[in-house]
């Protein structure tokens, strides 16, 4: 599953790099629980929780249906 969410990530991964930030996986747990750590400007932005949301987590469940929630850590 992890090599899934990273191809997920491949595909969000301009968009967040266009304004100066990225992600990084840190885990994926057993029972579908993807840690990630928002870096660069995405670490420190007040946005960074919609992103996560209604972004990166919609994304990531789209191309990983087994994945049941995205955090940051």
């Amino acid at each position: 599953m992890r090599e899934k969410v990273e191809k997920a990530l491949d595909r969000v991964r301009p968009m967040l790099m266009a304004d100066g930030g990225n992600v990084e996986l840190v885990e994926v747990t057993a029972d579908g629980i993807v840690k990630l750590k928002l870096t660069g400007t995405c670490g420190c932005c007040p946005m960074s929780q919609l992103t996560l949301k209604m972004g990166i987590e919609r994304i990531i469940r789209q191309e990983v249906p087994e994945v049941k929630e995205v955090l940051a850590i």
